[in-house]
């Protein structure tokens, strides 16, 4: 049977009121009833616009001029209002927190139907199916700060469902959640097209975790355009992603990088469907060529000690049990685990906002247990996820010179060292320019610099990378790689397993409030038990190593990371 447009752009422009030029130009775009379709694109690319356009946020709560034909269902979006268009297209946010209405699961999966005085009978019904479809029935008397971010997300998913829409829009689905719930959230997606016959857009900088799941198209935006619309192997195997800085899955940079045939007459979306005897040989010659760095003996007392760490809230409820952890100055490495498993705890106790309730934290063998916040903040500096959570002042400078100023430092030696330390951060020109003016990108770098500039010992950073795209993310990282060889030490709170991969050559595994694994991101990768019980995500690297039937995957990954840092050196 023939599927039925569902949404059709047609010569879509538009230009927000706020902005001097045009967001999206000349959007031709079908989709069909029951596709599952994602998303990618740069930061800046039109993707959010796309979005708002879909489900009325824009030009009904975000100003702008509109022109060209938007259908859906047939319907001119133009000649509704935003209400309706909530009946037709239901988004679930980055952001789920900024979702919930009720204080229960169930009181919030109720929301939409008391606004329409559905029948209370009715309304439990309905409210049990909708739970029930995403597995939280279970959970309905369950109050929402009590759930975990993946179960979260599903009860926001429950509230969008209970209206019995066709569309389900996922805008950043994955940048809040650990490893195993965002594959688990990309497996409900697949279950929400397959099972309940749903048409779902997932707007996603992840493509790797998005492809654990087959989709039927990949849509690629770049300045407001479409790039491309087409098949997920026909991008995969093409240059595009990496053309307009979407990271390609590294199993896709593996074969590229051995020289294999990759061609639009190969299927390479599914990893154990691949030409293995095509492949093998090349792998196997590009792996000899490549040689593992013996690694640095590092012989200097450790800069940061926790022996024996444990804390709690209630006394029968540990967050972090026995913790011992010994880091060296120029470190820069992963804190790893599940949602809830301790990490943020992990984080307020190094920059002392909480105590621990047993064991020490030493820096350079001295205890840290009397340091004032103020002292405790000499020490280590911490860089929120969202920076714009972190400036106190309107201008640049100011802001670096903020921190200073609280020391009683002379005016000339707050200027010198505000001064160097924007032009180390790559800030210096805009030190007059007022924050707001910055990207996102140099708003994160600005966070960064007013902590610099104290020269703690240690910067520690939570989830840094979360909700950017490649090219932003890569700046930002080959940034922090700069100050490591500064000799900082740098600790990253993070779910994102590239970039433990990428740029850390150790990682601390935490699970249920325990060190469970420090290691290289090899070894963790490679241990598919130890992968499980942390809630991490099995590299497809691991996947390829085991349908080319390579003895040691550990190996093989490490040598993969060897080389593609090589590459990504060069390429600076």
């Amino acid at each position: 049977m023939t599927k039925q447009p569902l949404i059709e752009f047609q010569n879509v422009n538009f230009h927000y009121n706020s902005q001097a030029e045009a967001t999206l130009l000349d959007i031709n775009l079908t989709i069909y009833e029951g596709e599952k379709v994602c998303i990618v694109g740069p930061s800046g690319s039109g993707k959010s616009t796309l979005v708002h356009l879909l489900n009325g946020l824009a030009p009904f709560a975000y100003d702008g001029e509109l022109t060209g034909s938007l259908k859906i269902r047939g319907k001119e979006t133009r000649e509704l209002d935003i209400f309706s268009i909530s009946l037709l297209v239901g988004t679930v946010l980055q952001d789920t927190d900024g979702q919930f209405i009720g204080i229960t699961v169930g009181e919030d999966i109720a929301f939409a139907l008391e606004n329409n005085t559905i029948a209370l009978e009715e309304m439990r019904e309905r409210v049990a199916h909708a739970a029930t479809i995403v597995d939280m029935a279970s959970f309905l008397h369950a109050r929402i700060h009590e759930l975990s971010g993946g179960q979260k997300q599903r009860v926001a998913l429950a509230g969008v469902l209970v209206n019995d829409i066709d569309i389900v829009l996922f805008d950043e689905p994955l940048a809040n959640l650990d490893p195993a719930s965002g594959l688990s959230a990309i497996a409900l997606m697949d279950e929400l097209q397959k099972k309940e016959q749903k048409t779902v857009l997932i707007v996603e900088h992840r493509l790797e975790d998005v492809l654990s799941k087959s989709v039927d198209r990949i849509i690629l935006m770049d300045q407001g355009r479409i790039i491309a619309n087409t098949t997920p192997n026909d991008i995969l195997t093409g240059t595009l992603l990496p053309e307009h800085s979407i990271r390609e899955p590294l199993y896709i940079k593996a074969l590229k990088y051995a020289g294999c045939l990759v061609g639009e007459t190969m299927d390479v979306t599914d990893i154990n469907q691949l030409d293995v005897k095509s492949f093998a040989p090349k792998i196997q010659q590009w792996l000899k060529t490549i040689q593992i760095e013996e690694k640095d003996q590092v012989q200097s007392s450790p800069l940061l000690q926790l022996k024996d760490l444990s804390f709690h809230y209630q006394e029968n409820n540990p967050i972090l049990k026995n913790i011992n952890l010994a880091i060296h100055q120029g470190e820069m490495i992963s804190i790893v685990g599940a949602n809830g498993t301790g990490k943020s705890t992990f984080g307020k106790l190094l920059c002392g906002f909480e105590k621990p309730t047993a064991g020490s934290i030493e820096f350079n063998g001295m205890d840290g247990a009397n340091d004032s916040i103020k002292e405790r903040g000499q020490r280590v500096g911490f860089v929120l996820q969202n920076p714009n959570h972190m400036f106190s002042k309107q201008l640049i400078f100011d802001e670096v010179a903020f921190g200073l100023q609280q020391q009683n430092l002379s005016a000339p030696e707050i200027k010198e060292r505000v001064e160097e330390t924007l032009k180390i951060c790559g800030l210096y020109p805009f030190r007059n320019w007022p924050i707001s003016a910055l990207s996102y990108g140099q708003k994160k770098r600005l966070s960064i610099a007013s902590i610099l500039v104290l020269e703690p010992s240690v910067i520690l950073l939570d989830e840094p990378t979360a909700g950017q795209d490649y090219k932003h993310t890569t700046e930002l990282m080959t940034f922090l790689e700069s100050l490591q060889q500064r000799g900082v030490t740098i600790i990253l709170i993070t779910h994102d397993m590239h970039i433990m991969m990428e740029y850390t050559k150790r990682a601390v595994v935490l699970s249920n409030g325990t060190i469970i694994a420090d290691s290289s991101p090899a070894c963790i990768l490679a241990d598919h038990q130890l992968i499980d019980q942390a809630h991490l995500k099995q590299s497809s690297l691991f996947a390829l190593a085991n349908v080319l039937d390579i003895t040691d995957p550990a190996q093989f990954i490490e040598k993969f990371i060897q080389y593609d840092r090589g590459v990504r050196f060069n390429e600076r």
